[in-house]
């Protein structure tokens, strides 16, 4: 038995298999059906049956975003959860990483061996647009007098990032450019492309300094892996990917009270995540970075709270290319949020898997250029305040 901090693991914990959905807009499957698809696809990459799995952890974003109520209850066939433990999570848009901390758990307490974890969201029948489903989560007294939507706070937080850090809006850009043009070697991608900065700036204004082309697109699609206990991954693989860390942490959910220039919620949950795996320099330890990217802005904001990059510092780097696939350090090698597409819950378990087959040396013309040992994915969401991040190891 092992103590890691102020949590006791029972057992060293690691993923197997991964699925993927297309991420498209308006989905003819049914949630059930993208959530079957993805957990199929895990399932047989890890060589393995239903019936070699003991429990399910279940993670999906606002019920009103499918129209329908108890969402976990609802995916439960769909994600073979039925005779089993059953656990939904959900924490926004952190949930997606959110999902496999869940199932790391359940497997490292020795409440299971074997954990499908799947993710899934379907944004297309929310009429007449997903941003209307956030009308009804602000804090009645203070917020929602004032008619925010998500857009209007977060062009806010852009624009502290730009004043304090000094980056220009085509700076950040580059993120967007970068992104989609990896997503071109993604089949899943629902977005990829390749474009300039001149085209994010021309694109459609939305709320100064937001355009359209610095946001995600709304998404369907499901995501899934297969999580197990040591002894079950040596015996089904030759090729475990390791969880050698997790961090989950709350900040404030008023965000008029915080510094929006630098994500503190990521931060402590970085810092949590990296005590667990042993890594004290992650700049120089890690090797390749999915940091969460439903805007341009969010990537380097991300890269500066996982400690990848000095505060103020990551759009700096990001011009000398050490970013790039083929950089010093690659950061969202699939394509992001930005290229492949936001379900919000199954968009961080995309970039989970993504780091998977990354360390696997699977990911075909995505593979990142350098030699890989060590990872990182971090989801970001609620009100703003909650950080979910992962450490990965080959």
């Amino acid at each position: 038995m092992e103590v890691v901090s102020n949590l006791f693991v029972k057992d060293r914990v690691a993923i197997v298999g991964a699925g993927l959905t297309t991420f498209m807009r308006r989905a003819l499957e049914t949630p059930r059906e993208l959530a079957w698809e993805a957990a199929r696809q895990a399932l047989d990459q890890a060589g393995l049956t239903l019936k070699d799995i003991d429990c399910v952890v279940i993670g999906s974003a606002p019920d009103t975003f499918d129209g329908v109520h108890m969402k976990g209850e609802y995916l439960a066939d769909g994600s073979g959860a039925i005779n089993k433990p059953m656990t939904r999570v959900y924490v926004g848009g952190g949930t997606g990483v959110f999902v496999p901390v869940s199932a790391w758990w359940h497997v490292a307490s020795g409440l299971c061996r074997t954990v499908l974890a799947v993710s899934e969201e379907k944004m297309s029948p929310a009429h007449p647009h997903p941003q209307y489903v956030f009308r009804y989560i602000w804090d009645p007294i203070l917020h929602r007098p004032l008619e925010p939507n998500l857009i209007w706070i977060f062009a806010m937080e852009m624009r502290r990032y730009m004043a304090k850090c000094g980056a220009k809006k085509e700076d950040i850009a580059l993120v967007s450019v970068k992104n989609k043009r990896n997503a071109l070697d993604n089949p899943a991608a629902q977005v990829a492309a390749n474009i300039t900065v001149d085209d994010v700036l021309k694109s459609e204004l939305l709320v100064w300094p937001v355009n359209e082309l610095d946001i995600s697109p709304v998404s369907d699609g499901a995501a899934a892996l297969v999580i197990a206990s040591e002894n079950v991954a040596r015996q089904v693989t030759d090729s475990p990917v390791w969880i050698d860390g997790v961090g989950f942490t709350l900040d404030n959910q008023h965000w008029e009270n915080r510094e929006l220039a630098f994500p503190r919620y990521l931060n402590y949950a970085a810092r949590m995540a990296y005590r667990m795996a042993g890594i004290e320099r992650p700049w120089k330890e890690i090797d390749v970075a999915e940091p969460y990217d439903p805007f341009d802005y969010k990537e380097l904001h991300h890269i500066e709270g996982l400690m990848l990059a000095r505060p103020c510092e990551a759009w700096k780097l990001l011009k000398e290319g050490y970013f790039e696939r083929d950089g010093e350090l690659p950061t969202s090698p699939s394509g992001g949020l930005l290229g492949v597409g936001n379900p919000i819950a199954a968009a961080g378990t995309m970039k989970v898997a993504e780091l998977f087959w990354q360390l696997r040396y699977e990911a075909g013309k995505r593979q990142v250029k350098k030699p890989v040992h060590k990872a990182v994915a971090n989801a970001w969401g609620d009100l703003m305040q909650a950080g979910t991040v992962i450490v990965l190891s080959n």
